[in-house]
């Protein structure tokens, strides 16, 4: 008997359209007074200014010719197209395909992947040394430019590399796939993440970066630690791994773990260092210039294209412009799904009329009935639900980038009800997003990480679940310490 798949996120988003749309007849739209400073810099909304409208339940037409109303089959269309170059959804999905596309370039070029080989290559009279490092890189490159995917095929590359070093395909998984999770969870600056719940909640992109740094270098330091303690034990005793007898494939062909530089040269050197450069350039730009997404967009699109032209040079991996032209479409291509996301979840918000506090709608209601419930526990105690709640979420929509577009139109407004700042709120989403990721089986990503390593996911759960409740116990702590410092 063939076992039942996961539902895609697009179907699991229709079925939330339709219920939405059964609510819009059930639920009456209300509405918030708004006070302004008197400078008209903030808003505050209160919960007690809320009010119904009157008019009973407004209900969702099945189409609607009205650019200010949304009915359900106006939702994809009208989520897509809605919002400006700052905001959801066509600022969001600019940037993603923008950002997709350098990445693509840059990912084709194989300047990282020629750059671990060599560092393995140079590790491999003392193996372990190579654990911390690579564990350190991976994070980082979660962090700064949101690696989940490719670390998939980093597995493929490390698997047999691992094993032959005397490790095993846990410890492949824990220097590539975790790390990633962990600068994911904890970033500063990832553009699929932080970014884009930043940008939907009205938080300046990039902002709290301070806290954030203090957040990942701790994260990462004790993810490193771990798997160092993991990693010399097994390479002591190679019996104790779990899957012992899985690598027995990768013991088996020792001939294709390649420890060779890969011919790591200058021309990979240099696009490293523009690379690291370039990034140092974003996080200047956001600090002391404001950078929003347009120039964010364009300064990591300046980076792809400056490598791209290094690779344009007569010499060994030397890339064509039509390759490069390719890699950008396939890079971008492959965030298309989340682009999808991100306009379906926007007018999924449209359905119930908006975000807007002082216009009627049934999002007002149900915020205010759920702020309600939630307005007499501390402040410290509802970050924490908020973060529960993201994770939860996070089984059903396991994209970042969704997730933050279905999540966080929600969840800031609901944060400014019961007290808790939006930072908060962004930081809470992050990490239950991002760490839930490790065990879930609807994380496609996972499961291509796992079966790169010849893993089996119930063996994978059992081993990782100490380490998984650590760093979710980490997490309540850093949210716990964010509402004590009122983090903004």
């Amino acid at each position: 008997m063939q076992a039942r798949r996961t539902p895609d996120t697009l179907v699991i988003l229709f079925w939330v359209a339709l219920v939405l749309v059964a609510l819009s007849f059930l639920v009456p739209a209300g509405s918030f007074s708004v006070e302004s400073d008197p400078e008209g810099q903030t808003r505050s909304v209160s919960l007690e200014s809320f009010q119904l409208s009157g008019e009973g339940p407004p209900g969702t037409a099945l189409f609607r010719a009205d650019p200010d109303q949304t009915g359900f089959l106006n939702a994809p269309f009208e989520g897509l197209t809605s919002g400006s170059r700052h905001s959801a959804a066509i600022g969001i999905i600019g940037f993603l395909l923008v950002i997709g596309g350098a990445f693509g370039v840059i990912m084709a070029t194989g300047c990282v992947d020629r750059g671990i080989r060599a560092l393995i290559g140079r590790t491999e009279r003392d193996p372990v040394l190579i654990v911390p490092v690579l564990f350190f890189l991976f994070s980082l490159g979660g962090a700064i430019f949101g690696m989940s995917e490719e670390t998939i095929a980093f597995v493929i590359l490390l698997a047999p590399i691992m094993v032959r070093l005397g490790f095993d395909g846990i410890t492949a998984v824990l220097v590539t796939f975790v790390a990633s999770r962990v600068g994911f969870a904890t970033s500063w600056m990832n553009p699929f993440n932080v970014a884009i719940a930043q940008g939907i909640a009205e938080v300046p992109v990039l902002s709290g970066a301070g806290f954030r740094i203090i957040m990942w270098c701790t994260f990462t330091v004790v993810g490193m630690l771990f798997t160092l303690w993991y990693a010399r034990r097994i390479h002591a005793n190679p019996q104790l791994s779990p899957v012992y007898k899985s690598d027995e494939y990768f013991r088996s062909q020792q001939q294709t773990a390649d420890l060779s530089p890969g011919h790591f040269d200058w021309r990979d050197g240099l696009a490293l260092m523009l690379l690291a450069a370039g990034i140092g350039w974003v996080i200047w730009g956001v600090v002391t210039q404001a950078w929003f997404i347009p120039e964010i967009a364009t300064q990591f699109f300046t980076i792809g294209l400056v490598i791209g032209l290094l690779y344009l040079l007569p010499g060994p991996h030397r890339m064509s412009a039509n390759a490069q032209a390719r890699a950008f479409r396939d890079g971008a291509g492959s965030l298309i799904p989340a682009v999808l996301v991100v306009g379906m979840a926007k007018g999924l918000v449209l359905l119930l009329g908006g975000t807007d506090p002082e216009q009627p709608s049934v999002m007002n209601t149900i915020l205010h009935t759920l702020a309600s419930g939630l307005v007499h526990l501390p402040e410290m105690v509802s970050a924490w639900l908020m973060l529960f709640v993201q994770s939860l979420i996070n089984f059903l929509v396991p994209s970042g980038s969704g997730q933050a577009a279905l999540t966080m139109p929600l969840m800031a407004p609901l944060g400014d009800l019961i007290g808790v700042e939006r930072q908060v709120t962004v930081l809470a989403f992050q990490l239950g997003d991002s760490l839930t990721n490790l065990i879930i089986p609807t994380s496609a990503t996972l499961m291509g990480v796992l079966g790169a390593a010849r893993i089996d996911w119930a063996v994978w759960l059992r081993w990782i679940l100490p380490l998984f409740v650590l760093l979710i116990a980490m997490a309540l702590t850093f949210i716990g310490v964010a509402v004590a410092i009122g983090y903004s």
